[in-house]
C-alpha cells in the first residue's frame, strides 16, 4: 500500500510479458506424453520374422544399447520389417539423440546382411499426426492417384516449415514385375540370382569421355535405363550355344502394383490414396496445420482437372474447439465471480481489485508454461480454468481481511472521537 506505483508498474509489466508468452506458447489439443525416442526402421522384404529377429533386430538392439543417456532399447520384428525404439532420458535433446544413433548405425551396418540398410524414422512424436487427407479423384484409377501423391503432392507439402514427413497411404505403387517360371528356369539351367544380376547390369548408365571436334566439345555416354516392358523382356540372361536366353523366355514381365497388406476405404464409398502430415518435434500444431492448408491451396492449382483434396482428420478443428471452450469458460467464470463479489461486498472498487487479478494471473501462468516447455492443451488450459476459483478466493480473503481491519480501526476512531467530544 505504501508503494502503489511500483506494484502497479510491476503488475502491468507482468501482464504484458504474459500476453507475449500467450502468443509464443505452442497450441495443441492433446498433451504430448510420449517418450523421448528415436525409431530405427529396417526393411528386408520377403524374410520371415524369425530371420529378421536373428540377423537384423538382435544385432541392432545389442549395439545400440551402448549409446550414452539411454534408458532402454526395444525391438520388434515382423514379416520383412524391423523396428527399434531407442528411449533416451527426458532431458536429452532429440536431435543430439538422433546424431548418436546415426553414428552407431554407421558402424553396425557392416555386420548386417547384404542389401539391408537401417534408417531413422521421422523426427516426430507419438501425437505428431496432425492432418490426414485423401485425393478426391473419381475419374482416376488408384495407381494414378498414388503417383500424384508420391511425385507431386508429397514433395510440395514436405517443404512446409514444421512438417517432418508426409506419409503416403492407399492406392497402388506402380512397378515393373518379373514373374519367373521355375520350370523354365530349371530347363535353361539358370538361377534367380543370375536373372537379378542380368536385370541390374542392363539398368544403368555408363560415362564416357569428352572430346573436341571442330572447336566443339562432345560428351560420350551410354544410356541403359529401362523404360518399357519390352526392354525388360529383351534383356539377355545367358548365351547357350550362340542363342541368347532372354527374360521373356523364362518369365512374364508386367506393369502392376506393389503387394499390399491392406486398403484404405473412405466412408464405404471405395478406395482412395492420400497422406498423413507428421509434425516435427516441438512445433506449434496450430501454426503447422494452417501453413499446410495454405500450401494445399497452392498445390491444388497444379492437380489434374477434377482432383481435389479431402481432409478426413484435422486436429486444428479440435484445437480451435478446445481453446474456444476454455475461453468461454474463463469469460463465464469472470462474469459470475464479478457478480458474486459485487453482491456480497456491494463495493465496486473491491470487486474490481479482485477481478483484475484474474487476467494478470492467467497471463503470468503462460510465462511458466513456456519456461517448462508445456503447450497450451486441454490439460493445461483446464488446470488454469480450475485455478480461477483459487485466485478469486485469495482476493476475497484479502478484501475481507482488509474490511475487518478497517472496521476495527474505524471503531477505535469512533471511540476516540466520542471521547474527544465528551471531554
Amino acid at each position: 500500500m505504501r508503494n502503489r506505483f511500483i506494484v502497479l508498474v510491476l503488475s502491468a509489466g507482468l501482464f504484458i510479458w504474459g500476453v507475449f508468452s500467450v502468443q509464443k506458447n505452442p497450441i495443441d489439443a492433446i498433451p504430448d506424453l510420449s517418450e523421448n525416442q528415436v525409431i530405427v526402421f529396417t526393411e528386408w522384404m520377403g524374410r520371415s520374422p524369425q530371420l529378421i529377429e536373428d540377423q537384423v533386430t538382435y544385432p541392432l538392439v545389442t549395439n545400440l544399447q551402448g549409446i550414452p543417456k539411454i534408458k532402454y532399447v526395444r525391438g520388434s520384428s515382423m514379416f520383412g520389417m524391423s523396428f527399434i525404439y531407442v528411449i533416451f532420458e527426458d532431458d536429452v535433446d532429440v536431435y543430439w539423440a538422433r546424431e548418436r544413433v546415426m553414428e552407431r548405425i554407421s558402424t553396425i551396418s557392416k555386420t548386417l546382411p547384404e542389401g539391408v540398410a537401417p534408417q531413422l524414422g521421422p523426427d516426430g512424436t507419438g501425437v505428431g499426426h496432425v492432418l490426414w487427407y485423401t485425393l478426391d479423384a473419381p475419374d482416376m484409377d488408384l495407381g494414378e492417384q498414388r503417383a500424384i501423391q508420391d511425385w507431386y503432392v508429397k514433395f510440395a507439402l514436405q517443404n512446409v516449415p514444421g512438417v517432418s514427413e508426409i506419409a503416403s497411404f492407399g492406392g497402388f505403387q506402380k512397378q515393373y514385375q518379373i514373374s519367373i517360371d521355375p520350370n523354365k528356369l530349371l530347363y535353361y539351367k539358370l538361377s534367380v540370382p543370375q536373372v537379378i544380376a542380368a536385370v541390374r547390369s542392363n539398368n544403368n548408365e555408363s560415362g564416357g569421355r569428352k572430346f573436341e571436334m571442330s572447336d566443339m566439345g562432345y560428351i560420350i555416354k551410354t544410356s541403359g535405363y529401362l523404360k518399357s516392358l519390352e526392354e525388360i523382356s529383351n534383356i539377355p540372361v545367358k548365351n547357350q550355344n550362340g542363342t541368347p536366353i532372354k527374360v521373356s523366355d523364362i518369365a512374364t514381365v508386367q506393369m502392376t502394383g506393389e503387394t499390399r497388406l491392406g486398403i484404405f476405404d473412405q466412408d464405404g464409398k471405395g478406395e482412395r490414396a492420400g497422406g498423413i502430415v507428421v509434425m516435427r518435434y516441438g512445433e506449434n500444431a496450430a501454426e503447422v496445420i494452417d501453413k499446410v492448408k495454405a500450401k494445399m491451396k497452392e498445390v491444388s492449382k497444379g492437380l489434374p482437372k477434377g482432383v481435389k483434396f479431402d481432409i478426413v482428420y484435422d486436429r486444428g478443428e479440435l484445437i480451435k474447439e478446445s481453446v474456444d471452450s476454455i475461453k468461454n469458460t474463463l469469460i463465464e467464470e469472470m462474469i459470475v465471480v464479478s457478480l458474486i463479489v459485487f453482491v456480497f461486498l456491494f463495493h465496486w472498487r473491491s470487486a474490481l481489485s479482485i477481478i483484475i487479478q484474474i487476467p494478470i494471473t492467467i497471463a503470468a501462468s503462460f510465462i511458466l508454461l513456456n519456461a517448462f516447455d508445456i503447450s497450451s492443451n486441454i490439460m493445461s488450459l483446464t488446470g488454469i480454468a480450475l485455478a480461477i476459483g483459487v485466485i478469486v478466493d485469495n482476493g476475497i480473503i484479502m478484501s475481507e481481511n482488509a474490511y475487518k481491519h478497517l472496521t476495527e480501526r474505524y471503531e477505535l476512531w469512533e471511540k476516540d472521537q466520542n471521547k474527544t467530544t465528551t471531554s
